[in-house]
């Protein structure tokens, strides 16, 4: 049995993600039957072909390297969120974006892709990259899922309003390439979705141009606003701040126990932890609650943030 396991954010959540990735490899004893880690997903701000939440700071080139490397060598490969729907032709030559695809150019690194124009520029200048269809693009008719399916992507994250419609789950054609997100923290049915999405790919657009207009510089994500046009501004959403108790209680939450007794039977076995925005606590009890065996969690937690705390060097005593 294979629990495919996809995690957020490689830059911000960095140390988090490689400590985390190191206990499962020393402690598998606390996980959850068939536990793996398939990727880490997020961008490297400011990455202006970023999409799903607003990414903002600054990555140099040789935090790059390590984090691609840091990652790479443990056979961990990075998922790039290239989801903004919001980009046009001349986007595409973006110099950051550019250089870092260029850096995680080794056959094992991987994009998620929203734009058809970003997608067919990946394909012919980056071919080596597996290339994901990205929730973002809101498929909840069946057949059209299905159709999707069927296209050359490695994996397909289905829309989470459809987490626990099985009617329509059950006839995907090929579940092994699909991927649920099982912690949705947004509405069900949210009629904002696609418009939060675009508003935030203009602000990633904005952020990133800016940026790379003025090195050096501080610019707060809560100045973006003044360069939204009127009616297009975004007010940071309220559903983001849930909590793992919080997102129990919603129509979308797919459970550990719904994974394995139901989900894996079926023949699913990629899942999606959101959490790129989520604060430290927040996304641990996330971990702990999916990848850990219920009696193990203490253990577990305890483990993970007594080598969290111990020092930036990443090291497990034996």
């Amino acid at each position: 049995m294979r629990v495919r396991f996809h995690l957020p954010d490689f830059a911000g959540h960095f140390r988090f993600n490689l400590i985390f990735s190191e206990m499962l490899k020393r402690y598998p004893e606390y996980f959850r039957e068939g536990v793996e880690i398939a990727s880490v997903y997020g961008c490297f701000p400011p990455s202006l072909w970023n999409g799903g939440r607003m990414c903002g700071g600054y990555c140099d080139t040789s935090f790059i390297k390590q984090v691609i490397s840091s990652f790479n060598e443990r056979g961990i490969p990075l998922r790039f969120t290239f989801t903004n729907p919001m980009l046009e032709k001349k986007h595409l030559n973006d110099g950051f974006c550019n250089m870092v695809m260029k850096l995680a150019d080794n056959g094992l690194n991987e994009a998620i892709v929203f734009s058809e124009l970003l997608e067919e520029y990946i394909r012919k200048n980056y071919p080596n990259y597996k290339l994901t269809s990205s929730t973002c693009k809101r498929i909840t008719d069946p057949d059209t899922l299905y159709a999707e399916v069927e296209k050359d992507y490695h994996i397909v994250v289905i829309d989470y309003d459809l987490n626990n419609k099985f009617d329509i789950l059950e006839k995907i054609p090929d579940k092994e390439k699909c991927e649920l997100l099982v912690n949705a923290c947004c509405d069900p049915g949210c009629k904002m979705r696609s418009e939060h999405y675009r508003t935030i790919g203009l602000q990633q657009i904005e952020y990133a141009t800016f940026v790379k207009n003025h090195p050096n510089t501080d610019y707060p994500i809560s100045r973006l606003n003044e360069k939204i046009p009127e009616g297009k501004k975004f007010e940071q959403c309220p559903s983001v701040g849930r909590t793992v108790f919080d997102i129990q209680q919603m129509s979308t939450h797919i459970s550990p126990d719904d994974i394995w007794n139901k989900y894996v039977p079926m023949g699913f076995s990629q899942f999606k932890i959101e959490g790129r925005t989520y604060e430290t606590l927040n996304l641990l009890e996330h971990y702990m609650y999916y990848m850990i065996k219920p009696e193990c969690k203490d253990i577990a937690r305890f483990t993970f943030l007594r080598q969290l705390r111990a020092s930036n060097v990443i090291k497990f005593s034996e």
